[in-house]
């Protein structure tokens, strides 16, 4: 039997290789798509490239000026933060880029329907993130409902967004990614472009905080480590 094509988001990001990782063992044939869209750096880029060949999948890269339209800490000059856990949840920060997910979900629609596919899988979540407002249910269910409105597919056999990581724990993302033998040491998530990850943004936080709470160790290298991560490598010494 022919295998059921899906179309997978993939940044090169801890979630988005897992949720990647997750849609081959639900037996998808994967078309990973990757957005080159002005980032601040080009190293998720690099990881994306590195997952899709580990797992032997095709790999679509769109080029979207998202810099021309700036506002965003990711996509101007404007300076990544670097907040403490507790300020996270709090307001909506400046590495949000605007519609970011309504741009690339709408171009992973057009991809799925020209391969014939109802199928869009995005390692999005709604627990341990930076509160951006297209990481919320409630966006992917209005925007699985605009896509199927809008698409001579979605008319015809509707589109399906797939969110499965949507209501885990970054801890839970990590165990499951273990699970499916994720290689997490060609992962990025890090805000900053150097040569490690930095171990200050938001995004290096919450990773570094699930793999404490998983019990586990991020296998990539920072430049420096929070102290509540320190303490937990003291601690796994002992």
């Amino acid at each position: 039997m022919e295998k059921k094509k899906a179309v997978v988001l993939l940044s090169g990001g801890l979630d988005s290789s897992t949720v990647l990782a997750y849609a081959l063992s639900k037996g998808y044939e994967v078309h990973a798509i990757s957005f080159d869209y002005g980032q601040r750096h080009s190293r998720e880029m690099k990881s994306s490239e590195e997952i899709a060949r580990y797992y032997g999948v095709e790999r679509k890269i769109v080029h979207v000026d998202l810099r021309s339209i700036g506002r965003s800490a990711l996509t101007d000059d404007i300076d990544v933060p670097s907040r403490d856990l507790e300020s996270i949840p709090e307001e909506i920060p400046v590495t949000y880029v605007p519609a970011r997910n309504t741009i690339f979900l709408s171009i992973a629609a057009a991809y799925a329907e020209s391969l014939d596919s109802t199928e869009i899988f995005i390692g999005a979540n709604a627990i341990d993130y930076s509160g951006y407002p297209d990481c919320r249910p409630e966006y992917f269910n209005a925007m699985e409902r605009a896509l199927t409105l809008g698409t001579e597919i979605g008319l015809k056999r509707g589109i399906h967004i797939n969110v499965p990581l949507q209501y885990l724990t970054k801890a839970d993302i990590i165990r499951l990614g273990i699970r499916l033998g994720v290689p997490y040491d060609k992962t990025w998530s890090c805000y900053r472009g150097g040569e490690k990850a930095c171990g200050e943004c938001d995004s290096c936080l919450l990773r570094l905080k699930g793999f404490m709470e998983a019990g586990s160790e991020d296998p990539i290298e920072y430049e420096k480590y929070p102290e509540f991560y320190k303490k937990y490598l003291e601690k796994k010494k002992i």
